[in-house]
């Protein structure tokens, strides 16, 4: 593209030179013819005196249409015969032919001198000007070719330090397996445009890694959390099978078993409701809920429980309803009150308080008098398994898993929940939207 417009640029400039120099001849050529126009030979001579110092331009003239001067062998006449008579030399009026294998360019013209009518043929070789395009497009083809060579070396060059820190940060990730999910990517060594790629690799690093150590925790916890039930049915088993026993003792191996197996039934429930709810398989009916009238609910189901240890149940203050889906709600609160009762001490108080918060939410606060949760467990305190003494065995009806599905309901209802503990009681707080979330 750009070497057509060069050659087309520089074609025109040779037309226009020809057109400045065939003006020169005519002009020349003219003022010959005008020196004895009477006398043939002075005239002839005249002419072939007109041009003088310039290379490849040839002229022929006739008078009365008879050849009277050619300055060379050449019979410019057959090709010309139909070219029309120019008056004004331009670039635009010159004509091009060939005649034995030579291309010309050239006009004619007309001049009168003393009742003779001359016609002069001007033309100029053009084979010269073809023959410097034609070294000068193969020169500019070879320009172009290496230019284009060491572009693409350039280019590829370039591009080659340029990615150089991507395959520092290759060779980085390279390095990084599961088991040094501590490593980071070095964020000193990139440039400035792929710090926040950096960034956000090194964030996506560390929640994998905390994933990884939840994962492990979490199977470091359910190990240890079935196998007191498995061990407790298998010593039993063996100690019942060891030698004949009474009916009623075999009963009483099958009550224990049954209440281990229920147990293990329990926690593989739970751990089977959390993963579909992670998973989004759990789909909540919303409607509209008195959060008064279930905590008093919950109030009379737990009451005998609470009386066998002397634990007084309170609930004060008052909500606006929520909308939520009562069958979640019901089992976050029975979740969070049997946690109390079996943590409360004997003749002590729980107390429920139900209060409208700011930003149309609504509170609801569970305390329990009991002994205090250091605060580098409560952040922990819904994570599975998780258990604030590990030396301690579970007891009673719990699984660990209580407080994670708590949790879960919660910010389904896209609500908070945090504890809070003190010297002599500890509360559980959760916060939920009057209108229930987006769904």
């Amino acid at each position: 593209m750009i070497s057509q417009l060069l050659l087309s640029s520089i074609e025109h400039h040779f037309i226009e030179q020809d057109a400045d120099e065939i003006n020169v001849m005519v002009n020349s050529i003219k003022k010959a013819l005008h020196q004895s126009p009477t006398d043939t030979l002075k005239n002839q001579e005249a002419l072939s005196q007109a041009i003088s110092g310039h290379h490849g331009v040839y002229y022929q003239v006739e008078r009365n249409g008879v050849l009277h001067y050619s300055s060379s062998d050449i019979n410019f006449r057959p090709p010309t015969t139909d070219f029309p008579v120019v008056k004004n030399i331009t670039a635009n009026t010159l004509q091009t032919w060939r005649n034995k294998d030579r291309g010309y360019r050239g006009i004619v013209t007309l001049v009168t001198i003393d009742k003779n009518q001359y016609r002069i043929i001007s033309a100029i070789d053009r084979d010269f000007h073809q023959g410097f395009l034609k070294k000068f497009t193969q020169s500019v083809a070879l320009i172009l070719f290496g230019a284009g060579v060491l572009t693409l070396i350039a280019a590829g060059l370039g591009v080659y330090q340029g990615l150089k820190p991507l395959r520092g940060l290759r060779d980085q990730m390279d390095f990084i397996q599961t088991d040094k999910l501590d490593s980071r990517l070095d964020m000193h060594s990139v440039p400035v445009e792929l710090k926040p790629l950096v960034q956000s690799f090194n964030h996506m690093l560390t929640r994998i890694e905390e994933g990884f150590i939840r994962l492990s925790h979490f199977s470091a916890d359910i190990a240890h959390e079935l196998r007191t039930p498995l061990t407790n049915i298998v010593t039993q088993t063996q100690v019942g099978l060891s030698k004949e026993r009474r009916t009623e003792d075999y009963q009483e191996l099958l009550y224990s078993n049954l209440e281990d197996m229920e147990r293990l039934s329990k926690m593989v429930s739970d751990m089977l409701w959390l993963a579909k709810s992670e998973n989004g398989l759990i789909n909540p009916s919303f409607e509209t809920i008195n959060l008064q009238e279930e905590v008093q609910s919950l109030f009379d189901f737990f009451e005998a429980l609470a009386e066998d240890t002397h634990i007084t149940l309170a609930i004060s203050g008052n909500t606006s309803n929520i909308s939520g889906d009562r069958e979640l709600i019901r089992r976050a609160l029975t979740n969070l009150l049997s946690n109390a009762i079996r943590h409360t001490p004997e003749g002590k108080t729980i107390k429920v308080v139900l209060v409208d918060t700011a930003n149309d939410m609504v509170g609801i606060s569970i305390t329990n008098e009991g002994s205090t949760i250091l605060s580098e467990h409560l952040e922990r305190i819904f994570d599975r398994f998780y258990r604030v003494d590990p030396s301690r065995q579970r007891h009673g009806d719990g699984t660990g898993l209580g407080l994670a599905i708590v949790r879960t309901i919660v910010e389904a209802h896209k609500g908070v929940i945090h504890a809070q503990s003190n010297s002599h009681s500890t509360t559980f707080t959760i916060h939920l939207p009057v209108d229930g979330p987006s769904h």
